[in-house]
């Protein structure tokens, strides 16, 4: 077993030592804030660190006070998560102005009642419109990998975070890929639940259509853990599913017995660089996968979520708009003015669109349960990189990371990330998309890859 003080420790590995008795939470709160403190001027992930709220949490739990399956598991949270006594940065330099919340986001106390410690929020993308993990008002989240590159964004710190080894777990949004998109390039396991399937209450906004919150580690076991005990309805938050918690920990043993499982052709076969090509082929190679089947429209359905994206994002920042332009990311700035300038019309038919791709993506899952697609068409660009060739064609880096996860968002499939480690290059993941509600499928597809070998995440 890993020494649970050590930044390879997972959080299952961390739980099971803490129950056992054979480490105390506060010593793995103790090494925890020590591998922050250290890796922080090299990764920048934090931007909070709660570190008196973590010795408190550890000392109730070695007292006796707690239970439950994450227990003494350290975890940080986006920064886009309520924290109570801080105000919710989301990324922004606008809303530290702003009142401090009253109290944690939901999925925070759901992972602190199943045991977990909060020890602080991450850096993100201003107000989520990411995917590079640079932010103009703290500074880029660096990847461990190569802390020259892009840790992917939105969700850049706690990719960053995990893939560095300060805490074997960490809290994300996605909204168009912002779980994926640094689950690939930081080399780790994510989750994109269902739309709905997760509470989004005390956490901040982006676009209602397609937020969601989810986990991010260094195991598919970890995910499964986590996803658990967070699953349930909450009144709080208007599109929350109200559906019985559906176990996914306890099927992960099943492996891929039973499943159909595909490749994505047509679009998610093309426009990316040999490397997201190359890792769907291992993944589909180790599965004994040939089928491939064709998501129809999915260029099209990436653009109506473009035309969404931009059109609600913009209706919610207009007042900071108006008020505080000088105060936001000069390029998140521009993203929101030219949304707020978008017709109603096009939403409408994006919408409309929308209703029409997802009915004709759930026919294939009549078919397959789980579908094989690149999660980045390439590995991670240089920071500060504003341009980047794919496939011989010149496209904006922060626009472009997404182009396989944006699809998927649109409709609110559930999506696990396989990191697939490259010697001698960077990591890339591989997305294993299933229906609405069937996380157990793409998790138990990711648990059998690092069984087999072919997945891993190794703190780097």
């Amino acid at each position: 077993m890993t020494d649970p003080l050590s930044k390879a420790a997972t959080a299952t590995e961390i739980s099971g030592a803490v129950m056992s008795g054979k480490v105390k939470a506060a010593a793995v709160i103790d090494a925890t804030l020590k591998r922050i403190e250290a890796a922080e001027p090299t990764i920048n992930a934090f931007t909070d660190v709660v570190a008196a709220r973590a010795r408190q949490r550890a000392a109730e739990i070695d007292a006796g006070l707690h239970r439950g399956p994450l227990l003494g598991v350290p975890f940080a949270v986006k920064n886009l998560f309520d924290i109570a006594g801080l105000p919710t940065r989301a990324g922004s330099k606008i809303n530290v102005d702003g009142p401090k919340a009253e109290r944690d986001g939901a999925l925070v106390r759901k992972l602190e009642a199943a045991g977990a410690i909060l020890v602080g929020g991450l850096n993100m993308g201003e107000y989520a419109y990411d995917f590079t993990g640079e932010n103009a008002h703290y500074g880029p989240s660096r990847n461990p990998h190569d802390p020259t590159r892009m840790s992917g964004g939105s969700s850049g710190g706690s990719g960053a975070a995990v893939a560095a080894g300060e805490v074997p777990l960490a809290l994300g949004s996605d909204t168009n890929g912002s779980i994926r998109v640094p689950s690939s390039l930081c080399g780790l396991f994510g989750l994109k639940p269902t739309y709905g399937r997760l509470s989004r209450a005390g956490s901040f906004p982006f676009v209602d259509s397609f937020d969601h919150l989810g986990p991010i580690a260094r195991s598919a076991e970890d995910l499964a853990l986590s996803f658990d005990a967070m699953q349930g309805w909450d009144s709080d938050d208007p599109v929350c599913t109200d559906r019985p918690a559906d176990p996914t920990l306890p099927r992960l043993v099943e492996g891929v017995d039973g499943l159909r499982i595909a490749i994505a052709g047509d679009y998610f076969a093309k426009g990316g660089e040999p490397e997201a090509f190359e890792a769907v082929a291992t993944v589909a190679k180790a599965l004994g996968v040939t089928r491939t089947v064709v998501l129809p429209q999915a260029a099209a359905a990436r653009a109506a979520a473009y035309v969404i994206t931009a059109i609600e994002g913009a209706q919610l920042h207009l007042p900071r708009l108006r008020t505080r332009p000088q105060d936001f990311d000069p390029d998140t700035r521009e993203r929101f003015m030219a949304g707020a300038l978008l017709p109603g019309a096009w939403y409408v038919k994006a919408q409309r669109f929308r209703r029409q791709y997802r009915a004709h993506v759930l026919k294939l899952f009549e078919e397959v349960d789980v579908i094989l697609a690149p999660a980045t068409p390439c590995t991670a660009p240089k920071l500060g990189q504003t341009m980047m060739k794919l496939d011989g064609v010149e496209l904006a880096v922060r626009a472009n990371l997404g182009i396989y996860t944006q699809p998927i968002s649109f409709i609110g499939l559930p999506v696990a990330v396989a990191p697939l480690q490259r010697p001698g290059g960077l990591p890339i993941g591989v997305q294993l998309i299933a229906k609405p509600y069937n996380e157990q499928a793409a998790l138990r597809v990711a648990a059998h890859l690092q069984k087999l070998g072919v997945a891993a995440a190794p703190p780097a």
